[in-house]
């Protein structure tokens, strides 16, 4: 959370919509407040057309290249790439062979 607070003062933090969806569809009742205090602090950037395609593109790319990407991972990839922007992520994994994509690898500590 201090990181986020940090990174909050620098510059405008933001989630893709899938992302926001994840976060309520993991969210246990006794976390609700402070979920929702926390994404009040996020824009929060909509699924569109282009974003879309993108998403399908990189879905295909990956597929040809015999790696599996998920629709809410393409989405995610597609909204960063697509907005310039660097994606903070606990696993890198699914999203380092993206070609445009910046990661910001988090540190499993970095909610401390």
């Amino acid at each position: 959370m201090q990181l986020l607070r940090r990174l909050g003062k620098e510059s405008r933090l933001a989630i893709a919509s899938v992302t926001r969806l994840e976060v309520h569809a993991d969210m246990q009742a006794e976390e609700r407040y402070a979920t929702q205090k926390l994404l009040a602090r996020l824009a929060t950037l909509d699924l569109d057309r282009e974003i879309a395609d993108r998403a399908g593109d990189l879905i295909a790319a990956n597929k040809r290249a015999g790696r599996a990407l998920s629709v809410p991972d393409a989405i995610i990839a597609a909204t960063a790439i697509g907005y310039h922007l660097t994606l903070m992520t606990l696993d890198q994994r699914d999203f380092r062979p993206i070609a445009g994509l910046r990661l910001y690898a988090l540190d499993e500590l970095a909610g401390d």
